[in-house]
């Protein structure tokens, strides 16, 4: 009520106003006034007290008063005050309120952390340095208050001297001395950490090692207790980063020293080593070097002799147990967890002694009888191991309340995490020793020892799984499409739907491979071990521990990509239990997520075993599947519709025998049905069952499959299928559902009477709505429905008609995702029915389409469609209105397109060859003599050896005076040879011979790039190689050269590969770049059957291009390189480790590669080495693509050169924030990591201010540099924001709270951006 009166813009004299009130005796009234007081704080200008000293004085003597006064929550508010009063108070009096405030005796107050918590407030508040931003006035101000005022107070004597002082006043005994004399916890060591978040770049060295000695003797004070312990570790880990080389190496050895002492308790020993962990976190690069002789007092704890020793010592005392020793071997496994994350390189010596203690102590449990037995073979003590989580205490016969073993095994576990994360997937002792501890440990009595030792074991296996690239079956379903044009109707549309069923079908028998390599024997040998141990766990653990079971088993099936063949029954009936089963006192949300995971793993066991292995299982597994589908909770009902799809891929053909399933799929129909009608399913379900409903459909179809599902019940879904069509809702599954039934269908019995023709005009109508995601399926589906035959002829002509106007609107360039579907529909309807598309809207839309240039897929779309129409002899109106515009068409375009409809037409067309062979020879326009060249050209490759044409037809106008005829002479000459290579091929080398080699080499371009005649290439292959090697080294012709000498190679690679590899040392740079361009045709233009040829030179040739002394190599060796981890990723990715410090050092910025040119009265800086970091940052992304090259990835280097690249030049820049947007979810500790530079590099970024006189193009580049770092950072902040914070890591929050305040709309966007990609 009272902060009503306070004025929006207040004097000093509206203040001084307020302070009497701070003496009244109501405590509400001294509690509104200091209310009053900050608000009026808040809201006046920067400078209305900077001038009034007197009214200050007074404020802080108000302020001083209520800090002591009897109640907590005016001094709370006092200490509120304190913040916004100091941010506008004069400089002067900073110090003196410090000094005051500091030194406050709470009389009034039984809390003695008044004092403390007032500073740190003044200290948060005060304008404190940010790395990578200018220091202002103010800044230096605020750290001279606390260097003169605070950190004298803190330890207790004067560090710095001020110059100038009169005064003799001294700083009083100090905060932190105090502490340490009286053992309390007065908050002063979380001032000081404070004090190091805030002003730690500003601290003078002596100031920093007066801190730490302080700190450090309250760590080794017998006065103090843990809290404050704990706090002087925390306050010691903020310190360190601005530790100079002399201070941290007096630390260390000073530890040291103290670890050496013979009388040192075991509590010092423990405070040390915790220490030691938290430096590694917080300085890591600056600590890791002292790893070498500090990890052996770390690992002592932990050796088997102390373990002996102690062991002796109880008995000696009757049994008593030393827990501070625990406690110390606790810290000890931290801290050496610490090491492995952080200092990873330096801790490799270590690793043998870190995996021995680490296994040793994971099974250290002091109370049991028998430590040492971990026989699980001895079928007693398994039924022992496995009884449940009964309390321990009933088990063993003595009290646990002091027991903390199961930290130590717990720590354990998490060290050998962290220990699997540094070491390689093939190491011996991933398997040897790691895992069958593990596994021994599944006897674990302690819940939350259990977990993290599941947990482990899991992150092994997924390690195993990313290594192998087990998936690659999949990757290869669809064989790369080869460059060459595909020719005919039916090998451009039958490919391309023969891939969808192949894609839609999956695979006919999945089955585990066999291992390849020391981890997957590794994983085979332990799998039957796994899953015996998981077996007996899912039957009597608690809830956490079953999913933890559940997602373990599941990790190991994709790992393997099966494994469970043998032993599915041990699996299968646990899991299913484990969702019917009652979850007892455990939340429902527990209970859900259980059998979520549960649904999980069942999906990966059908997706990755044959039908044999479930098939007896089914009657368990269907009934748990319908009743999930029937849950209320969405996500388990969402989930369950996901592993019913698997199901049913798995148990229709290819997979399964056709005669076995049908009453399980009948039960997955009903229940499929029932959801999407009832009026209760949650959208997504439906949405999700919808879908299943359309594979159930598609995979039932052809006489094979007669017998999985009725025709009623097939029939009745394809009617559901379209009266949910109708549902605003559910249109968009329903589209994706009938492209499914589209592609799987194989004959028109498939198909409801009227279903087709009634989806598919349904299916047009949608090409007219807003969404673009839905007009995509619908052409998608409409696409599929008009490519196979079996439902092409489901539709009449009527339909066809209607559904050709309705494609219409797509026939422009304006959105070719769009229009090369349309044209395949329409192609696949002129196949039957041609004349129902040569309308004279088709045929308008093909000419406008030719006006512009097109190439790959468009231009493919475009041919199949005339040629289609060509064949049904309707293309005589379309030839007339292509020749009346082919003057304003795309010449090459045009060329193929009538060239195409010329030999597919025949005669119907009214147009035969002649007469373009009497254009090319009467006309003088140019442009009609380059489109006449490239028709005959079309025609001469498409119509073979039949082809009257001859080479002299194209060869004579090399001479021509135009530049672009002589040019589209030479490729139509290309053209028509590969449809006729003995007769073109000859005619072509002597012509290189003669000196044409410019001119001739795109003809070869072109004949080896058309041609399948490869036999018939093959016995002219040395004459070409050699007039291309001669040729192609002029400068005009290295880049065709390369293409041919690629294709070359592809021909013939038993003898051109060896040459391609010696032509790599040649002294010439063009030759040896002509080379390296080859190389990238041979990787990306080949197939898996030619990687034999490659085995063996693959990677020297790599390493050798990667090396290349020339600039302009070295960028192409870089683009060879992306190509070759993109199409030879199994040839490359075992060598990885060979090439990358090459791709490593090229993204370095190159002082010496940078010049100064002037230009007028201006000067600009020209990098010739950009073009060559964009190639290796490009590289860098393409390897996070893949697992396997991730696990050989040296991240902290990676990372580095990630860090740089913000702050490269512009395309660079945007590379780098995709980059990181990986990373994030990639490697999450190396990301959080450098959290600080990032944001240093980020506000470097969006502070950067453009001149006056920037032109548009340098504006708009900015603005999309501070989109993608704003993009970015608020990615990291969603991620580490908050844990940021909390660690300390006042950069981050600082730049965070300048990215919320300078670009608040960016912020929002991205945010926006985000959240509509995760939904």
């Amino acid at each position: 009520m009272a902060s009503t009166s306070v004025p929006q813009n207040p004097t000093s004299h509206n203040v001084a106003s307020l302070l009497p009130k701070l003496q009244d005796p109501d405590s509400d009234i001294r509690y509104m006034t200091l209310n009053d007081l900050n608000q009026m704080m808040i809201n006046g200008h920067q400078t209305f007290l900077s001038h009034d000293y007197t009214t200050c004085a007074k404020v802080v003597d108000g302020l001083l008063h209520t800090l002591n006064d009897s109640h907590g929550e005016v001094q709370n508010m006092a200490i509120k005050c304190l913040g916004p009063f100091v941010n506008k108070a004069p400089e002067s009096i900073l110090r003196p309120t410090i000094a005051k405030v500091s030194k406050i005796k709470t009389d009034s107050s039984i809390d003695t952390s008044i004092p403390a918590l007032a500073v740190r407030a003044i200290v948060v508040a005060l304008p404190h340095p940010v790395l990578g931003v200018a220091r202002s006035t103010k800044v230096d101000e605020a750290y001279t208050a606390v260097s003169q005022a605070l950190i004298p107070r803190l330890v207790g004597r004067v560090i710095i001297p001020i110059p100038n002082n009169k005064s003799n006043e001294t700083p009083g005994e100090g905060m932190l001395v105090h502490d340490l004399e009286t053992g309390e916890d007065s908050n002063s060591l979380d001032l000081l950490t404070e004090v190091a978040k805030c002003f730690g770049p500003m601290l003078k060295d002596p100031e920093i090692q007066a801190l730490e000695q302080a700190t450090m003797q309250i760590l080794e004070s017998e006065r103090c207790g843990t809290v404050v312990k704990k706090k002087a570790v925390t306050a010691l880990s903020a310190l360190a980063p601005y530790f100079n080389d002399s201070v941290l190496a007096n630390h260390v050895s000073y530890t040291i020293q103290q670890l050496r002492q013979p009388h040192l308790t075991n509590q010092q020993r423990k405070l040390y080593i915790t220490v030691y962990g938290s430096l590694a976190r917080s300085i890591p690069q600056k600590f890791g070097p002292y790893l070498k002789t500090l990890a052996p007092f770390v690992l002592a704890p932990l050796s088997q002799q102390e373990l002996d020793q102690q062991r002796e010592a109880e008995a000696e005392a009757d049994g008593e147990r030393d827990v501070q020793m625990e406690e110390v071997r606790e810290a000890a496994l931290v801290a050496v967890e610490s090491f492995l994350e952080a200092c990873a390189q330096d801790m490799r010596s270590y690793t043998k002694d870190v995996l021995e203690a680490a296994t040793r102590f994971l099974k250290y449990e002091p109370n049991m009888a028998d430590d040492d037995d971990e026989d699980m073979d001895e079928e007693e003590e398994e039924e022992d191991e496995f009884t449940g989580d009964e309390d321990f205490e009933e088990e063993a016969g003595f009290e646990d309340e002091d027991d903390v073993s199961w930290k130590v095994r717990r720590c354990s576990a998490k060290t050998l995490h962290a220990l699997i994360g540094m070491l390689d997937t093939n190491d011996p002792a991933m398997y040897g020793q790691i895992a069958p501890a593990l596994i021994a440990r599944f006897k674990e009595r302690e819940d939350s020892v259990r977990t993290e030792i599941i947990s482990t074991l899991a992150f092994l296996i997924i390690k195993t799984g990313s290594h192998t690239a087990v998936q690659k079956h999949e990757e290869h379903v669809l064989l790369p499409q080869s460059r060459k044009r595909r020719r005919g109707f039916s090998d451009s549309l039958g490919s391309d739907f023969h891939a969808q069923q192949s894609i839609m079908n999956g695979y006919a028998s999945p089955s585990t491979p066999p291992p390849v390599d020391n981890a997957t024997q590794g994983l085979a040998k332990i799998n039957p071990e796994i899953v015996k141990g998981a077996a007996k766990l899912l039957k009597s653990s608690t809830i956490p521990t079953k999913k933890a079971v559940i997602s373990l088993l599941k990790d190991m099936v994709v790992a393997q990509h099966g494994g469970l063949s043998e032993h599915a029954d041990l699996v299968v009936d646990p899991v299913i239990e484990t969702m019917s089963g009652n979850t007892g006192s455990v939340s429902n949300v527990a209970g859900n997520a259980l059998r979520i995971d549960a649904l999980a793993l069942l999906r990966v066991v059908a997706e990755m075993h044959s039908s044999k292995v479930i098939q007896p299982h089914l009657k368990k597994i269907v009934p748990a599947l319908v009743a999930a589908a029937k849950d209320r909770y969405a996500l388990v009902s969402s989930e369950a519709f996901s592993t019913i799809e698997a199901y049913i891929k798995a148990l229709t053909p290819p997979r399964s025998a056709a005669s076995k399933t049908g009453d399980v799929l009948t039960k997955l129909y009903n229940v499929i049905s029932e959801r999407i009608s009832a009026q209760d399913t949650d959208t997504e379900v439906r949405q999700k069952a919808v879908r299943a409903l359309g594979l159930l459909i598609g995979r039932t179809s052809g006489s094979a499959a007669s017998s999985l599902l009725s025709q009623q019940d097939r029939f009745a879904g394809q009617q559901l299928l379209a009266e949910r069509m109708k549902n605003e809702l559910t249109r968009l599954a329903c589209v994706r559902a009938i492209d499914t039934i589209a592609v799987l269908a194989q004959s028109k019995k498939d198909f409801k009477p009227d279903f087709v023709g009634t989806v598919a005009l349904e299916l047009g109508a949608q090409l007219r709505k807003a969404s673009r995601s839905l007009r995509g399926a619908s052409l998608s589906a409409l696409r599929m429905l008009a490519i196979n035959q079996a439902s092409r002829e489901a539709i009449d002509d009527s339909a066809v008609a209607e559904l050709v106007k309705m494609l219409v609107p797509l026939l422009g360039t304006e959105d070719l995702h769009m229009m090369a579907p349309a044209l395949v529909v329409l192609a696949a309807f002129a196949k039957d029915k041609p004349q129902l598309v040569a309308t004279q809207d088709v045929i308008n839309g093909i000419c406008a389409i030719v006006r512009s240039p097109l190439s790959g897929p468009a231009l493919d779309s475009l041919i199949t469609c005339v040629e289609a129409i060509g064949h049904g002899s309707a293309g005589k109106n379309l030839m007339a209105a292509l020749l009346q515009i082919a003057p304003q068409g795309d010449t090459d375009v045009t060329g193929q397109v009538i060239g195409t409809l010329l030999v597919s037409g025949g005669d119907s067309l009214g147009v035969n060859l002649d007469a373009f062979i009497n254009e090319l020879q009467t006309q003088s326009e140019e442009s009609r003599r380059c489109l006449a060249l490239s028709v005959l050209g079309e025609a001469g490759l498409r119509m073979g050896t039949k082809s009257p044409l001859k080479p002299d037809t194209f060869v004579k106008y090399f001479d021509d005076g135009s530049e672009k005829v002589r040019l589209a002479a030479a490729v139509a000459l290309g053209r028509a040879g590969a449809g006729n290579v003995k007769l073109y091929l000859p005619k072509i080398l002597d012509g290189m011979a003669q000196g044409r080699q410019y001119l001739l080499l795109h003809s070869v371009k072109e004949l080896l790039q058309h041609s399948t005649a490869e036999d018939e290439i093959r016995p002219y292959t040395k004459n070409l190689w050699d007039n291309i090697i001669s040729s192609g080294q002029a400068e005009d012709n290295k880049v065709v050269g390369a293409e041919c000498v690629g294709r070359l190679a592809i021909i013939d690679p038993t003898s051109y590969l060896p040459q391609l590899q010696t032509f790599l040392q040649n002294p010439n740079p063009i030759v040896r770049g002509m080379v390296i361009s080859a190389l990238r045709y041979v990787f990306s233009d080949t197939e898996e059957s030619y990687n034999a040829n490659l085995q063996a030179t693959i990677v020297p040739m790599l390493a050798t291009m990667l090396k290349d002394s020339d600039l302009d190599n070295q960028r192409l060796a870089l683009s060879t390189f992306n190509g070759a981890l993109h199409n030879k990723a199994e040839l490359v990715l075992p060598h990885l480790n060979e090439l990358l410090p090459d791709a490593f050092r090229a993204s370095v910025i190159k002082p010496e590669l940078i010049r100064e040119v002037t230009m007028g009265p201006f000067k600009h800086k020209i990098d010739d080495g950009l073009e060559m970091r964009k190639s290796a940052y490009e590289t860098l992304y393409a390897l996070l693509d893949t697992p396997a090259a991730r696990q050989k990835i040296d991240m902290t280097a990676f990372y580095d050169r990630i860090v740089d690249g913000i702050a490269d030049e512009h395309e660079i820049k945007i590379l780098c924030c995709l980059v990181l947007g990986k990373l994030i979810a990639l490697a999450p500790i190396e990301s959080a990591r450098n959290l600080e530079v990032l944001a240093i590099k980020f506000r470097a970024v969006l502070s950067f201010k453009p001149k006056d006189n920037a032109v548009k193009q340098e504006l708009e580049k900015i603005a999309e540099e501070q989109k993608a770092i704003v993009k970015v950072s608020v990615l990291f902040n969603k991620t580490y924001g908050t844990d940021a914070i909390s660690d300390g890591s006042r950069t981050w929050k600082d730049y965070w709270d300048f990215v919320r305040k300078d670009f608040i709309g960016q912020v929002k966007a991205a945010e926006d951006e985000l959240r509509s990609q995760q939904g």
